[in-house]
């Protein structure tokens, strides 16, 4: 997006009270797309071109640099003014993206190359002194780039920003500022800020544990809670048993403990059961937690004052997308944060409500259009469908006619094959009334045998029932037949001692 009036006048100011400016497109000379030169290191490259895209604040203010072919490699850079080496300087690189084709995969990231580089071999391996801007693919993998490259080695933000990934256009700002501080901005909203050497681990340690150092002998790093040694168990504490026979319940009347053991009510819960009974917690009065070595200065880390300092010569776009239509635009390299705020409301802020209302236009005119053609789709069904129903009225109509000329004779036949149909449908009746017949007396037959067992089954019960008792009567009668013939031998042996004492007293006598 551009204003030309208002970015003469920020040029102008640029070389002043702003800061200054190493690259600026705009894309509003319709010739700046040669300032982009396609790499030649591989045949493949997608061709771009300048386009406001489908929707747009203003046609002419909202040109930019646009990917036009699908399924694609992207590799073209472009010179700045002059060449940018940040030491001591304040470091912005702003630009803008519209992912038009609502983007499934594909990157839209800028590439800030050495004064060294070889246009002509530029691609994926060259080496590169900042990569920032979004970067899409499905739904889950999906960021702001923000690597540096810190002693020839490239380093990812240990932060993943989440992207813009609607179809209007977004603002990216990456802000390196002289302290060794940033700011990374999306649509003038900080995203994420601090220190350089915290966010990208290309440091070491400023500070790390003591490796010298021991945990004491009295320290306790667990358990945090322990059991209340002044808790006590509740007299009315019910810790088991879990279940218990049902007092409710009793003994079937038909229940035969001979035939069906002993009868035994069923458990049912224990309703005073309250489980294991435990102490309560209380917060171990020793704790500690965890020990750790305390920290020290760490020897080996060195504060390092060209980190994030960067050497730039070119600005590449070395993209791969699925889908065509990512636009790129407003492009801006400067040392001045200012100029880069005041840069992006010309540009940019300026136009975005209106190309919120053209989007939505667009979107309201695709609707109107799917349901006009649904809507022509359902009048060709409906057309269809009553041309069917009036050549079966025509179908219909010409059949009539020729049943007007049918003779006796096919009358005739038509009677008979009505009787015949009226006779087989009697016949069918009867035979399936037969059936019916048929089943309901197998039926009758299978309950009466199933009585029959069951009387069979209930005579065999009692029959063993009353033979049981027969026998346990006939063992209480041997039991007591027993019981007399021990009685009476016990009465004929005390008969014999007497005899014997009476033949002993008589013998006495003599």
């Amino acid at each position: 997006m551009r204003c030309g009036l208002a970015l003469t006048a920020i040029a102008a100011l640029a070389g002043s009270a702003f800061g200054r400016v190493y690259f600026e497109e705009t894309f509003s000379d319709p010739d700046s797309i040669n300032s982009f030169v396609a790499s030649g290191a591989r045949e493949d490259i997608g061709a771009i071109k300048l386009s406001p895209g489908k929707w747009y604040s203003d046609e002419k203010n909202s040109v930019g640099l646009q990917i036009s072919e699908d399924a694609r490699f992207y590799a073209y850079t472009s010179k700045l003014k002059r060449p940018f080496n940040t030491k001591g300087k304040d470091f912005v690189v702003q630009f803008t993206v519209k992912y038009e084709q609502d983007i499934d995969c594909g990157g839209a990231y800028l590439k800030l190359l050495p004064p060294t580089l070889d246009p002509v071999k530029f691609d994926g391996d060259s080496e590169y002194e900042v990569m920032f801007g979004p970067d899409i693919c499905g739904s889950t993998n999906r960021r702001v780039h923000a690597i540096i490259n810190y002693n020839n080695t490239n380093n990812q933000i240990d932060k993943v920003i989440q992207p813009r990934g609607d179809q209007l256009t977004h603002q990216y700002t990456f802000w390196v500022k002289s302290d060794k501080t940033f700011e990374i901005r999306i649509d003038n909203k900080v995203q994420e800020e601090g220190k350089i050497e915290d966010m990208w681990k290309v440091l070491p340690d400023k500070q790390i544990p003591d490796p010298n150092a021991t945990k004491p002998d009295d320290w306790v790093d667990g358990p945090a809670m322990i059991d209340d040694p002044e808790d006590e168990k509740p007299e009315d504490w019910v810790d088991g048993p879990a279940t218990i026979p049902d007092p409710d319940a009793q003994k079937p009347e038909d229940w035969d403990d001979d035939m069906d053991g002993d009868w035994e009510a069923p458990f049912i819960a224990n309703p005073e059961f309250k489980g294991e009974w435990k102490p309560r917690q209380i917060p171990n009065p020793e704790y500690k937690g965890e020990w750790s070595a305390p920290l020290i200065d760490n020897p080996e880390y060195d504060e390092d004052e060209d980190l994030a300092v960067f050497n730039i010569g070119y600005v590449g776009i070395d993209i791969w997308t699925v889908k065509s239509g990512t636009i790129f635009d407003n492009i801006l390299i400067t040392d001045d944060i200012d100029y880069a705020s005041e840069f992006g409301n010309k540009t940019w802020a300026d136009y975005m409500e209106a190309e919120i209302s053209a989007k939505k236009e667009v979107d309201n005119a695709e609707a109107k259009r799917i349901e006009e053609e649904r809507q022509a789709k359902d009048a060709e069904k409906r057309a269809a469908k009553k041309d069917a129903e009036v050549e079966v009225e025509a179908d219909a109509d010409a059949d009539a006619d020729t049943d007007v000329d049918v003779d006796a004779d096919t009358e005739d036949d038509a009677e008979t094959k009505a009787e015949a149909e009226v006779e087989k449908e009697e016949e069918e009746e009867e035979e399936a009334a037969a059936a019916a017949a048929a089943e309901a007396e197998a039926e009758a037959e299978k309950k009466a045998a199933e009585k029959k067992a069951a009387e069979k089954k209930a005579a065999k019960k009692a029959a063993a029932k009353e033979a049981a008792k027969k026998a346990k009567e006939a063992a209480k009668a041997a039991a007591e037949a027993a019981k007399k013939a021990a009685e009476a031998e016990k009465a004929a042996a005390e008969d014999d001692e007497e005899e014997e004492d009476d033949e002993e007293r008589g013998h006495d006598e003599l």
